[in-house]
């Protein structure tokens, strides 16, 4: 298939992937949830009085959604790396939003654009016009809001804010992105009539992603009915400002734990809850069938591998996040491997599918690319150039397949720092036994 927009750019001085010459031996403390932190601001700018966020995740994702916030009239100061302070002020315009890369942005902000008084305008990066908005654009318009865009549905677009959104019931298609329903849930309470979601269509991807959404809207005292499958309900009301834990985050953890597997080491994630916002038991079930073992015990979470990996045959639409990293781990396994249910991912920051196929290929792999997934069968790979066409979670496919494959280059590790800046060092000590 096609790979479209697949560019990129060499930077002078590439990284080699280090690889493991013995089992990995790490304790970590990762950086926060970027999903529960860009929920949490969001909640925090909309909320009746301040909150915070304990252990948030700095990165370019969510500085750009605090950026996006604070030009709408929102208080946050974020100079403390272990605590974020938000205070609630109206929003209003004129006012831009640089989304960046970053699909929480870009889809989270619009609405919340809707509710201030002024003119906001939304751009980003190149690749960011060509990511999914146009059933956003169309719900929030027949909510009452009024924006100009492209007639592609895409950025940049322009928010005539009113000062209020009306607000009532709305019919999308949220099958590209689960994120296009949680922008409109996230501020629903703050809607005249509320918000009623309704999707239809193929099944929304990353269901996780939108039961956080209910959780912490709930938290934040919203009353949500989600009872009705692919029906979400969020009551007028205020949001009530409080103090926000962010869990570190379980995809830039998929990295380090698929290296306990690929070396049959151990790496255990300091801080982590025993009542999770994310995924954890869907990720420890595909760490497992690929020969990992998981445990959540006083130290933290735990993976260990037995340095053989096992072929997986699994349905990744709720946990897409997971795909590039899995698919690192199935090409270094014992048995083929097929990866369904991910073809949403085409819309990510680049065609994940494509890109991964495309450069896997280029290394020597024998895979094959589907309209949904991937289907890989095992063989040694050899080192090269791993582009990552501003893709963090391309680097980190390459960084786990560099463990056993000698000589694989990143052409541009400094992507990472979308979700994770300390990819690089922590990746590094964790492989040379100093993390």
């Amino acid at each position: 298939m096609s790979v479209g927009n697949l560019t990129a750019t060499r930077p002078p001085q590439p990284w080699t992937a280090p690889t493991a010459s013995d089992p990995v031996a790490a304790t970590l403390r990762l950086p926060g949830s970027k999903s529960m932190t860009a929920r949490a601001l969001v909640l925090g700018a909309l909320a009746s009085g301040p909150s915070t966020l304990d252990r948030p995740l700095r990165a370019r994702d969510t500085e750009l959604m605090a950026g996006g916030l604070r030009a709408l009239g929102a208080y946050m100061s974020v100079s403390d790396d272990d605590r974020w302070l938000v205070r609630p002020h109206p929003l209003v315009g004129p006012a831009h939003v640089d989304v960046g890369l970053a699909g929480t942005v870009m889809r989270f902000l619009p609405p919340v654009a809707g509710l201030a008084e002024g003119r906001v305008t939304f751009d980003g990066d190149p690749h960011a016009r060509t990511r999914p908005l146009g059933p956003l654009i169309g719900a929030l318009r027949s909510l009452g809001v009024r924006i100009d865009a492209p007639p592609t549905g895409s950025l940049p677009l322009v928010v005539q804010g009113a000062g209020r959104v009306t607000g009532g019931e709305v019919v999308i298609d949220a099958s590209a992105s689960s994120q296009l329903v949680s922008g409109l849930l996230l501020a629903g309470p703050r809607f005249d009539r509320g918000v009623v979601v309704r999707h239809e269509g193929p099944p929304v991807p990353s269901a996780p992603h939108l039961r956080m959404t209910v959780q912490m809207l709930r938290a934040a005292g919203a009353a949500v009915d989600d009872t009705t499958p692919d029906v979400w309900t969020v009551e007028p009301g205020p949001l009530t400002g409080r103090g926000w834990e962010i869990e570190p985050d379980l995809s830039g953890a998929a990295p380090f734990f698929a290296a306990a597997l690929v070396t049959g080491g151990e790496v255990t994630l300091q801080g982590w809850p025993r009542s999770s916002l994310q995924p954890v038991e869907q990720l420890r079930g595909l760490l497992h069938r690929m020969g990992g073992e998981v445990t959540l015990g006083t130290a933290g979470l735990t993976v260990r591998g037995t340095g053989t990996v096992r072929g997986l045959d699994a349905d990744l639409s709720d946990v897409g996040e997971l795909t590039p990293v899995l698919t690192a781990l199935a090409m270094l396994a014992d048995s083929p491997s097929r990866l369904t249910g991910v073809g949403h991912i085409r819309g990510h920051e680049t065609d994940r599918v494509a890109a991964l196929a495309k450069e896997f290929a280029a290394l020597g792999a024998d895979l094959t690319e589907t309209t949904d997934g991937l289907e890989i069968r095992p063989r040694p790979l050899r080192g090269g150039t791993f582009r990552t066409y501003d893709d963090h979670r391309m680097a980190h496919a390459a960084a786990v397949a560099g463990l056993a494959v000698p000589g694989i280059e990143v052409d541009d590790v400094s992507c990472t720092s979308k979700t994770m800046p300390e990819f690089p060092a922590l990746w590094s000590g964790m492989v040379t036994g100093k993390s």
